[in-house]
């Protein structure tokens, strides 16, 4: 899952070299905290948070299809 966010934030930013994903997990859910360079968190959430909203769906989709854990993204500045 890390990968996956990993390669879809690299390809909408200007430095793809500054992207992290790290996950944070607990006991019912797993968080992804996402970072990324400056000048490039616009990018990511895109007009009216629709792109974050995009990458949100994808991840929770995948996550309960798998039946495991919530999965949930966090954009972190």
């Amino acid at each position: 899952m890390e990968n996956l966010i990993e390669q879809i934030v690299k390809e909408l930013v200007d430095k793809p070299d500054e992207v992290t994903v790290t996950p944070v997990e607990s006991e019912r859910t797993i968080i992804y905290e996402l970072h990324v360079g400056d000048g490039d968190l616009g990018k990511v959430i895109g007009k009216r948070g629709r792109t974050a909203g995009a990458l949100r769906t994808i991840i929770s989709a995948i996550s309960a299809k798998g039946g495991g854990k919530r999965a949930l993204l966090e954009i972190v500045e």
